[in-house]
């Protein structure tokens, strides 16, 4: 970085731009039984989130390239201005495949705003200094769990809920702002190749991997079985792009070592198993607790409120206690979390659910930072940068399939716990739009959707099982076990 570069200020930017994708993970699951019952298309509910989850998968990897070529600046400023276009269309979607495809757009720009984030902070500061300013963009995580689900609720209650997405225009213009003036680039000079191929390769393979689940979540087996095979044919055709590649999407000499696979693999379980809580709890806590959005937006703020809280732990005590320590706390507080949401019942209050999400924020807290710290100094610094985006693209990874795939699980239980009979669209859509107690002429509607929920949240646990065990797999030695060899300067 130039040394007339601004890094407090450019830190306020960086943490502006993150602020409008943390905001995103909160405010729209909270308000999304709303959406769906105004656009119709609950079928297609999981593609909501998993349209953006797959594009800014996808688009990760393909950013931290172009960044390499052009530099941080020009790519996060293209990032934000797609996201900003993809938020604005979004607000006026008129339909369920219409919102997918906008939220797509989001996704694109989201995949540009993440890496570059923590690629500009890794630029900017040292290793020792890194684990404080992490704290700081923590932070960023703590205001949108408090601040998005409640506007959020109030925003449905009382205006177009099209204002969730329009509410990010005047925080990316002064993200992009603070970028333009004060973040100053040396001019770049390597020069590097983007693996197209592999990306439409990735991209197609992630794609019908998640049609495949969702049909099978349908009942529908002779199409899961054909998107599983083509699926299976694209994954043979991207590892032989990727050994060929001269700059492959994803370097799998790289991944291929202990501490990549198993922190990578924990990324991805960790993606999934927070995907599935964030899609599901607040339908749980509306639907079958007969609660109000605001509140079901409360008890998910509870996981957004843990994780900034973990992280923030784990960036004060990782000198003293040592990264793995960390890391299998955090595996293990996972399944804890998860553990609570498949012991809920009709007649538990909320807060049960809000208890369970903060242990999950909590778990996910220590292992992401403890992660970060890990891969970034496991590797030579000229790795650094793919050491950082692959971490990025295997949480981003777990969360496209953990849309998909529980998302499959709730439409297996739900076509199969309202005694054998498809639920009509519209009995759906009311139960989803007046979820209070006294509708009691939905009840076998609300039961199945019980049912259907407590099979999600069982899925869930085992899935966030796998954290505990990869983490134990970790070697304890050298940098993961202690940050006291790590230098002064990166």
């Amino acid at each position: 970085m130039n040394k007339n570069t601004h890094r407090p200020l450019v830190i306020a930017a960086v943490m502006a731009s993150m602020a409008m994708v943390a905001i995103e993970a909160t405010v729209v699951s909270t308000v999304m039984p709303r959406i769906a019952s105004d656009l119709g298309g609950l079928s297609l509910y999981s593609w909501v989130f998993a349209s953006f989850l797959l594009a800014q998968t996808a688009m990760t990897v393909v950013f931290g390239k172009l960044s390499d070529l052009y530099g941080r600046k020009p790519v996060m400023l293209a990032g934000i201005a797609i996201f900003l276009a993809g938020s604005l269309l979004a607000g006026f979607a008129w339909s369920m495949p219409a919102m997918i495809a906008f939220r797509l757009l989001q996704g694109i720009g989201a995949g540009a705003v993440q890496p570059m984030a923590l690629t500009i902070v890794g630029d900017l500061y040292s290793a020792r200094e890194r684990g404080k300013v992490q704290g700081y963009l923590a932070s960023v995580w703590a205001a949108s769990s408090v601040l998005g689900p409640l506007v959020g609720g109030l925003i449905v209650a009382n205006i177009d809920w099209g204002w969730i997405f329009w509410m990010n225009v005047p925080v990316g213009i002064a993200a992009a702002a603070g970028f333009w003036f004060f973040l100053h680039e040396a001019p770049t000079v390597r020069r590097a190749s983007i693996d197209i191929v592999g990306a439409i390769l990735f991209t197609v393979g992630i794609a019908a991997l998640m049609i495949g689940l969702t049909e099978f979540g349908l009942g529908h087996a002779s199409a899961g079985w054909a998107w599983a095979a083509l699926f299976a044919v694209v994954a043979l055709l991207f590892i032989a792009q990727e050994r060929r590649a001269a700059d492959p999407m994803v370097s799998l000499r790289l991944w291929g070592t202990r501490i990549m696979a198993t922190l990578n693999g924990s990324a991805l379980l960790g993606g999934m198993a927070l995907m599935g809580a964030t899609s599901f709890v607040p339908m749980y806590v509306q639907v079958v607790l007969g609660q109000t959005p605001v509140v079901a937006g409360l008890m998910l703020t509870m996981v957004t409120l843990g994780w900034p809280i973990g992280a923030t732990l784990a960036s004060r005590m990782f000198l003293r206690v040592g990264l793995w320590r960390l890391m299998l706390v955090g595996g293990m507080l996972l399944p804890l979390g998860t553990a609570m949401f498949a012991l809920l019942g009709p007649g538990h209050p909320p807060m049960v659910a809000g208890v369970g999400s903060f242990v999950l924020g909590l778990g996910m807290g220590l292992l992401s930072l403890s992660s970060l710290i890990i891969i970034q100094e496991s590797v030579d610094p000229a790795q650094r940068g793919i050491a950082t985006a692959s971490n990025v693209f295997s949480r981003n990874l777990g969360s496209a399939l953990g849309a998909a795939f529980f998302g499959a699980v709730f439409n297996f239980g739900l076509a199969r716990l309202h005694g054998g009979q498809a639920i009509p669209e519209e009995q759906l859509r009311h139960l989803l739009r007046d979820s209070t107690v006294q509708a009691a002429a939905d009840a076998g509607t609300r039961l199945a959707l019980g049912g259907a929920l407590h099979l999600t949240f069982i899925a869930l646990l085992l899935t966030s099982v796998g954290t505990i065990v990869l983490s134990l797999m970790l070697p304890k030695g050298g940098v993961i076990g202690s940050m006291r060899e790590v230098p002064k300067a990166s």
